[in-house]
């Protein structure tokens, strides 16, 4: 039997009890499957059927100890692809996110996208644009930009940090000494209702007080409690 040619993007989307939602992600991302996009659905132990949904609309299915770390190294470790793109299963690309993905990696080795929050409160337009702003200037990418890199980078970094908390500042902190990240200005759009439910200026404060607790020393297991804490 002749040996499928690679594709030319593998999406590794982490999953923890997201059967509500995993469905619509993944209809989503249907046409770039059809296209040729490798989709990848890690689930790092939900006790709902978020796996038993995704299972038919990916290419593989894979089950991971918790984590989001753990579960992204899994997949991109499965994947067929020499690109990466890691999508929160909360988040829905933007048009020709493919194309505009591998035009990026051509020149750079990494990036990210813009962010649009979706949600009702007035304030999250600015709370984007702030968070566009400062991932442009500091090189910082979240996990809500779909992140995406070569695989050779991604293997010379290591991965994500096997951390529970700011994987994705660490990641982007270690991919910055590769060189800087490509800022693309087409938008995600990730759901706000976290923004909507805990309220928009306290999960603002409890989010910056988390990175500043981090960029001055803190361990991600302790800010990971407390952040269990505060929810």
């Amino acid at each position: 039997m002749p040996r499928l040619s690679a594709p030319a993007l593998s999406i590794v989307i982490p999953a923890l009890n997201e059967a509500a939602g995993i469905e619509t992600c993944l209809a989503a991302l249907a046409p770039l499957r059809k296209a040729g996009v490798e989709l990848i659905v890690v689930d790092g132990g939900s006790d709902d059927d978020t796996l038993a949904r995704a299972t038919p609309l990916v290419d593989l299915a894979l089950c991971s100890p918790p984590g989001r770390a753990r579960q992204m190294n899994l997949g991109a470790r499965a994947a067929r692809s020499s690109r990466l793109l890691f999508l929160h299963a909360d988040t829905r690309l933007p048009d020709a996110a493919t194309a505009s993905v591998l035009n990026a990696l051509e020149a750079s080795c990494w990036g990210r996208f813009d962010v649009t929050i979706e949600g009702r409160h007035r304030w999250l337009p600015m709370i984007a644009a702030a968070m566009n702003l400062r991932s442009r200037l500091t090189g910082i990418a979240t996990g809500d930009q779909a992140m995406f890199l070569r695989r050779s980078t991604f293997e010379r970094i290591g991965g994500f940090p096997d951390q529970p908390l700011m994987e994705d500042i660490e990641m982007s902190r270690r991919l910055k000494r590769q060189g800087r990240p490509a800022c693309l200005s087409q938008r995600v759009i990730t759901d706000g209702r976290r923004w909507d439910t805990e309220g928009a200026l306290r999960t603002l404060f409890k989010m910056w007080g988390m990175r500043l607790g981090y960029a001055f020393g803190a361990s991600p297991h302790r800010l990971a409690k407390a952040y269990r804490q505060v929810r």
